[in-house]
């Protein structure tokens, strides 16, 4: 199988044009970088994962991560990845140049970890638990920890995880039991977490896990749960490392990621275990979705990345399988003719274009929260800091979300294209779509960040982040009124801006009447209507970017490569789009079907 898991051409389109990542770089905070050195790094991504993911992707999956006496065994590329990551910059690259970080940009971070996602899923999450845990002790410890744990999570020498689920909490973390109690200068933790992605395995010499706990006489619910340090082993003041009562009880088993262990772990067995309290009490999952935020569009960005290699698979694969024949002038085949290519069959090419609208869509959505981050923590005036955090607090659960729904439908269509062949295990296809389907369960499930959209991030600050989103499209709107060819799709989005009022105005007013219930019982699918709506909004900017390069005799990228971006926006536009219309139908319906009715009799 050749190296055709990601389109790099489109890749450096989105991020150099169509979401212009010069203009973050001309930020104070990131005047180091220019779009040359950009390049160097994605080209140098590129090559390491031909040699060192992609190569290992489907060894991973059949011999997973495993529970064996007392520890996780995995692949040994893992080890030999994190070292090699580690030693590229690709822990420590989005940290600031204080905490020993290359200060590198979110969109380039994104970019890097995208490759490398395309290439193999199952490895870059061991080194993004350990940016997302160093992420929390730099921002909000002391300088005590900063010094203890920070060098070595960047340098790959100590992974980090995030500790949140317990078995008899799951999503609910308000009933979250594992207990904190103040023993000197730390807290003895006693509890255990399940669902811990790369919470252990052989070979790690420390795993430092952030834990939520809940320290004695804390209020009830989220407002009392605190956040830990809590490290496999712990060091003393010679930088020996000694056992910290942290015990892998076993690992879970998974449909897809096989090689990306996931544990289940107790802390305090013995009661010796020991955490070190980060900022205050009570703020712990305040803190911890810091981590979270970033993880959402992580997130995002891995079902983005194994839809956007499969469709490469699933495209090879058309272009080299012949079957069948076309249908001549008369509508009936010619059975003296030569089988054509299956790519020649108009419903494979509408698979094949779904594929590539969903991927290249749910890509420019990461790139685009990527800006959002960027110009949110290095842009000069407050005012434009606070209007890119609000921008990126609405998009953060679309960016979760879609990637991963729809990015789940792409790699079903794309096995389909493959027929019968797509089901067996001699093809990749049947893997990457075991694989894409956890990520609408990883950092929260899809109704959770559609409850998230639609009750807080809607109406957030007198609804002030909608605004400020909704002017943006407006914005996009205008500009591609200024070229005939993309007049009508700018319309036709327009419309859909004002079709998103009706369904919002409808749908709040069951929240004045203080009817919460009824409120986000649809938010599901308020989700699927906007992220449609939103997707459609960065199709018609690459289809504008590349009219303006046709125009203007661009030879960045060939014409053929400018005419396909607008052509996937014309199919996005007659496939994707008007879905949007029935969705509408649904949410404006005053109709009670999932309200009626509290008690099981309505499944009988």
């Amino acid at each position: 199988m050749a190296n055709q898991y990601v389109d790099l051409e489109t890749l450096k389109f989105l991020l150099y044009k169509v979401h212009a990542v010069q203009e973050v770089l001309d930020q104070e905070r990131y005047a180091d970088y220019d779009e040359e050195s950009i390049e160097m790094l994605l080209n140098s991504v590129k090559d390491f994962s031909d040699k060192e993911l992609f190569p290992y992707f489907r060894e991973m999956d059949e011999n997973p991560a495993h529970f064996k006496d007392g520890e996780i065994l995995v692949h040994p590329q893992v080890k030999k990845y994190i070292k090699a990551g580690a030693e590229m910059g690709f822990i420590s690259g989005g940290f600031p140049y204080e905490n020993g970080g290359m200060q590198l940009p979110a969109m380039a971070s994104h970019a890097s970890a995208f490759i490398q996602e395309a290439a193999n899923n199952h490895l870059p999450g061991y080194i993004g638990l350990t940016i997302g845990a160093a992420e929390l002790i730099t921002h909000f410890a002391n300088k005590e920890l900063n010094e203890t744990y920070v060098p070595k999570m960047l340098d790959g020498t100590w992974g980090g995880t995030m500790c949140l689920t317990e078995p008899q909490a799951g999503s609910s973390l308000s009933d979250i039991v594992t207990s904190a109690n103040p023993d000197g200068n730390s807290y003895k933790i006693h509890g255990q977490k399940i669902f811990i992605s790369a919470g252990d395995y052989k070979g790690a010499k420390n795993i430092i896990h952030l834990v939520l706990a809940r320290v004695k006489g804390a209020p009830s619910g989220t407002k009392g749960i605190s956040l830990f340090v809590v490290p496999k082993n712990r060091p003393n003041s010679n930088g020996n490392l000694t056992s910290n009562d942290v015990q892998t009880v076993t690992d879970f088993q998974k449909m897809g990621q096989r090689g990306y262990s996931t544990t289940h772990l107790f802390f305090g067995d013995k009661e010796e275990c020991q955490g070190w309290l980060v900022g205050e009490e009570n703020q712990g999952l305040k803190y911890m979705f810091l981590m979270m935020n970033s993880a959402r569009i992580g997130v995002g960005r891995g079902a983005a990345a194994i839809a956007s290699a499969a469709y490469q698979a699933s495209l090879n694969y058309a272009n080299e399988r012949p079957q069948g024949r076309n249908l001549t002038s008369t509508g009936k085949k010619d059975a003296n003719q030569e089988q054509t290519l299956i790519i020649n069959h108009p419903d494979v090419r509408r698979m094949l274009l779904l594929q590539k609208v969903v991927t290249e869509g749910s890509q420019s959505l990461v790139f685009l929260s990527a800006k959002y981050y960027d110009l949110s923590i290095s842009s000069a005036a407050t005012d434009v800091r606070e209007k890119y955090r609000l921008l990126l607090e609405i998009m953060t659960p679309v960016v979760k979300t879609y990637p991963s729904e729809m990015g789940k439908t792409a790699v079903d269509n794309g096995l389909q294209v493959l027929g019968g062949y797509g089901y067996c295990s001699d093809y990749i296809l049947q893997q990457y779509l075991r694989d894409i389907r956890i990520f609408a369960i990883y950092e929260g499930t899809t109704g959770i960040q559609s409850q998230d959209l639609l009750g807080r991030k809607i109406t957030m600050d007198n609804g002030k982040a909608w605004q400020l989103l909704s002017q943006e499209i407006m914005n996009s709107i205008r500009a591609s009124m200024m070229l005939e060819p993309l007049t009508p799709y700018a319309q036709k989005l327009n419309a859909k801006l004002d079709l998103t009022q009706q369904v919002l105005r409808a749908l709040m007013g069951f929240a004045k009447k203080g009817d919460y219930q009824r409120f986000l019982a649809d938010a599901t699918p308020f989700m699927e209507f906007f992220s449609n709506i939103i997707i459609g909004w960065l199709w018609l900017d690459m289809a504008r970017e590349a009219q303006n390069a046709l125009v203007n005799g661009s030879t960045e990228n060939s014409t053929g490569f400018y005419e396909s971006k607008i052509h996937a926006m014309e199919f996005y536009f007659k496939y994707e789009l008007p879905k949007t219309t029935g969705l509408a139908e649904i949410l404006m319906d005053n109709s009670r079907a999932l309200t009626i009715g509290t008690d099981k009799k309505v499944f009988a």
